[in-house]
């Protein structure tokens, strides 16, 4: 690991789960904040231009380290260091049109006039740049077996798939009728009653601006075929049942119980994001606030998320964006894991991997890096019978 990077769970430390509410496929999940103390606010930034070619170093018109992606809005993030309130500098108002525009890195300080801290961020996409930056400057030696090419030019370009919130079937619907709850300053979402993403601010009224503009984020593309194919979902795994209740009071205690169910229930569905460890970096120092990003410690057989966090020092989250992986996505993952634990020896790596070292050479060719190896294989599907 790089010494800004280390091995943590992540929690919801600071929040509470609500109520959810259903609709078709879609289930939302409220995450509402009892301690809102004002001292961090995110606004939106409209770009006006859906397609974006983003400038990791240098000016934006010198040649350099760029990729082009979806950027449908950016978010300014203004904070104080002393606990005094932050105030929203954000233009939130439409912009002019544009087919194609240009932004400067993912995270960039802006002037502040109040005396606090400012920088904007493009959602999502500090997280998505972690994921594929793995090991992307492949062997740092010419290995026999891998081709030179891949020894001087790594692993790039690297191309990862995705699909708007306004393409999964129910989630625009589902935001614009379900009722915002008092202190939500967040949101699960799941599609088929799989996490699709997990979205926190830090005060209320942002969140109430940002809101709907889920739909303009982007989300792991399998669920959209989950909401093709799953026309509802149970609001929970167990009806409400009064019992005997015959008083108000017991009638409270009996509408506990069943939320604190409900509560149970989005719970084990987050599971898989909460649950397994995650391999964060550090890459912003706001004090008392740490930016960071994570990556999943890639398995096949479960759900892996990648994301980004702010996270107060005494662990309160302040804000997350999560998107779910494909099983390509996580496979590609697993594999660059592998190879870079073996060093990039080959052999060594097919042997963690419990397989041949042909096996490999094909996994890896119908993982998209076929130019890796010096005499790539004929591409080929593995399928067992």
């Amino acid at each position: 690991m790089k010494k800004n990077e280390r091995l943590a769970q992540l929690d919801h430390h600071g929040l509470r789960a609500g109520s959810p509410q259903v609709l078709g496929a879609v289930r939302l999940v409220p995450l509402l904040r009892d301690e809102v103390p004002g001292d961090l606010r995110i606004g939106s930034r409209s770009y006006g231009a859906s397609l974006g070619i983003v400038r990791l170093d240098g000016r934006l018109d010198d040649p350099g380290l760029a990729y082009i992606s979806y950027v449908p809005h950016g978010f300014v993030v203004s904070h104080t260091s002393d606990g005094t309130a932050a105030t929203l500098g954000a233009t939130l108002g439409p912009a002019k049109p544009r087919c194609v525009r240009l932004h400067h890195r993912m995270v960039k300080r802006e002037d502040s006039d109040d005396g606090g801290s400012r920088f904007r961020m493009l959602p999502l996409h500090l997280a998505m740049e972690g994921y594929l930056a793995l090991h992307v400057r492949g062997p740092e030696i010419l290995w026999e077996g891998y081709s030179r090419a891949a020894a001087s030019r790594g692993l790039l370009p690297r191309t990862e798939y995705s699909v708007r919130g306004a393409y999964i079937q129910g989630l625009a619907e589902a935001l614009r009728v379900f009722e915002i709850a008092d202190r939500q300053v967040g949101v699960m979402v799941f599609v088929a009653d799989a996490l699709a993403s997990i979205f926190v601010v830090s005060h209320p009224d942002d969140y109430r601006a940002l809101h709907r503009s889920l739909i303009e984020d982007f989300f792991g593309e399998i669920l959209s075929t989950y909401a093709y194919f799953h026309a509802d979902v149970p609001l929970s795994s167990s009806p409400f049942s009064t019992g005997a209740a015959s008083t108000l009071d017991a009638l409270a205690v009996a509408v506990a119980r069943y939320r604190s169910d409900l509560e149970e229930d989005a719970s084990l569905l987050a599971a898989g994001l909460f649950t397994r460890p995650v391999v964060t970096e550090r890459v912003r120092d706001l004090r008392p606030f740490v930016l960071e990003r994570f990556v999943p410690t890639f398995d096949p057989a479960e759900e892996c998320h990648i994301g980004e966090r702010i996270v107060r020092d005494d662990g309160t989250l302040e804000y997350m964006k999560t998107f779910r992986l494909s099983q390509a996505q996580i496979r590609r993952g697993h594999l660059l894991t592998k190879l870079a634990a073996a060093d990039w020896n080959l052999d060594r790596a097919a042997e963690s991997l419990g397989c041949s070292r042909k096996e490999l050479d094909v996994r890896l060719v119908n993982a998209g890096f076929g130019h890796l190896l010096a005499a790539p294989p004929v591409k080929v599907a593995m399928r067992g019978r």
